[in-house]
């Protein structure tokens, strides 16, 4: 009876065990499978459909892009352009004396041609000059960002600080109210202009606008 019963258990074991290396098998099988799939690689219509995916994201990314890049240019231009107001004024007050933010047309820059402070700033858009003593000295470099696409729609206004930190405009004697200058591109169709204007000789206001920029 023993020597039956080991020979019963000797069979079950083994049964078992061909029952588990047969459920093996599917498995192994599939894994065959997914293996091959990986190995086959994409198709010639997978590969267009990816292709003409980035190239929709790319026609939209581009124009994106440049137009934040011209706007970004824009807003440093007339970030400049405040900044050399700000030093013409406070260099008005430190010195005591008369201060000049010019303006890109010679013409605007002097009120008369014995005006030496308007005469010193020729056409150098954004400069500051300062009296020293009876002779005119350079304060501030020009605005360097007024390069294409970024340019001036009109001239900008050339202004004249006294000593108490008001700005008039070269020629006339009332604190000036009234809009300095116009910055535009014409590479952009929306939010292409930015006017900087100015009241009471002192305060200044920064305006985002649309519209043409003659190229």
């Amino acid at each position: 009876m023993q020597v039956l019963s080991r020979q019963r258990g000797f069979s079950l074991i083994e049964v078992r065990g061909l029952g588990n290396a047969g459920s093996r098998s599917p498995g192994c099988g599939s894994v065959r499978v997914a293996a091959q799939r990986r190995a086959r690689g994409f198709t010639l219509v997978e590969l267009m459909i990816t292709m003409a995916i980035a190239l929709v994201l790319l026609m939209i990314a581009v124009p994106s892009f440049k137009n934040i890049t011209l706007s970004n240019k824009l807003n440093t231009t007339a970030n400049d352009i405040i900044n050399a107001i700000h030093v013409a004024r406070m260099e008005a007050v430190k010195r005591n004396s008369n201060t000049q933010l010019c303006s890109n047309l010679a013409s605007a820059n002097t009120s008369d041609p014995s005006d030496t402070l308007g005469g010193a700033c020729g056409t150098e858009t954004g400069a500051v000059y300062a009296m020293s003593g009876a002779a005119p000295s350079p304060v501030l470099a020009g605005t360097g960002g007024i390069v294409s696409p970024i340019q001036l729609n009109g001239d900008m206004t050339a202004l004249r600080f006294t000593a108490q930190g008001l700005a008039r405009k070269v020629g006339t004697t009332a604190p000036y109210g009234d809009t300095v200058v116009d910055i535009c591109t014409s590479q952009m169709s929306t939010d292409n202009h930015r006017v900087i204007t100015m009241a009471a000789g002192s305060i200044l206001t920064t305006t985002t606008t649309s519209g043409n920029c003659p190229s």
